[in-house]
């Protein structure tokens, strides 16, 4: 059974709408699919149907955009089957406000700077969406001509953050995340399974014993961003903490900048199965 528990629609920074999304999984032989979209849980409704429609198994998903504040890195959390959905929404409440008033200060700031760019235009290139992300300024750059794809060398002009003693780009501004050992608290209080997303591409190895005290239940294995050797090592972290493991594409469509179709990693089936045993446990 092909399970892809890692996904991305227009509800966050997907490029497809959560009817397209689904029944492109349904083409690609998918049986199980979670949309996982950033920081909500609004679509959770239309997923179902759409995914009813198509045949599929849904699974309720968030991921929430969290931070190891001791390490200064972002680390991404992932939850499931929830049975308290507003709790989670709750904690992520914050962040959609502030990451809105952020998406609206980077278009004024590029109007300045010559684009003509309008928040207007910007808005309705993100139509379905809960937010604004940069991904859709840049959609708006590239519909007036100026890139030619979402992540070209503008992208990391205008937003690439500070690094080794230069500036960021001049739209580069981040907002203050979650904390990922508060996110996983937020999942387990929603009544779901917490699972670390993309661990070793985004270098949160050292986080997990610490995340295993707010109660982490899994590692996401099998992703783009991990090679052989990322994944051996994530398999035996969850060895040592009996912790579940998950796979997933990590899809965003034209909104991601690298090829990751959707099922191009999947959850296995054994794992698929001990994550609704642990959550029935």
């Amino acid at each position: 059974m092909n399970a892809d528990l890692h996904c991305h629609s227009r509800v966050s920074d997907g490029s497809l709408t959560v009817s397209e999304l689904a029944a492109y999984a349904k083409r690609r032989g998918i049986h199980t699919l979670a949309f996982a979209e950033h920081d909500t849980t609004a679509g959770w409704h239309e997923a179902e149907k759409e995914c009813r429609k198509q045949g599929l198994r849904h699974i309720p998903a968030i991921e929430i955009s969290a931070y190891d504040y001791k390490r200064m890195r972002k680390a991404h959390v992932l939850g499931y089957l929830m049975d308290r959905p507003e709790a989670v929404s709750l904690a992520c409440q914050p962040m959609v406000a502030q990451r809105q008033e952020t998406a609206k200060w980077m278009v004024a700031v590029l109007a300045d700077a010559g684009y003509p760019l309008t928040w207007e235009l910007v808005e309705s290139l993100a139509a379905g969406s809960t937010n604004v992300y940069k991904q859709h300024v840049m959609h708006a750059l590239m519909e007036l001509g100026f890139a030619v794809s979402i992540h070209d060398e503008l992208y990391c002009q205008l937003f690439a953050p500070p690094r080794d003693g230069r500036p960021g780009g001049i739209a580069y501004r981040e907002i203050e995340y979650l904390d990922a050992a508060a996110a996983v608290s937020a999942i387990k209080n929603s009544g779901g399974i917490s699972v670390l997303a993309h661990p070793a591409g985004y270098g949160n190895l050292e986080l997990v014993p610490e995340l295993i005290d707010a109660g982490l239940d899994g590692l996401e294995a099998w992703h783009p961003l991990h090679d052989a050797a990322a994944v051996k090592e994530i398999e035996e972290l969850a060895r040592r903490y009996d912790l579940l493991l998950t796979g997933g594409s990590d899809f965003h469509g034209m909104y991601e900048g690298k090829r990751n179709p959707v099922g191009s990693c999947l959850t296995p089936p054994e794992w698929l199965e001990a994550l609704f045993n642990r959550k029935a446990s």
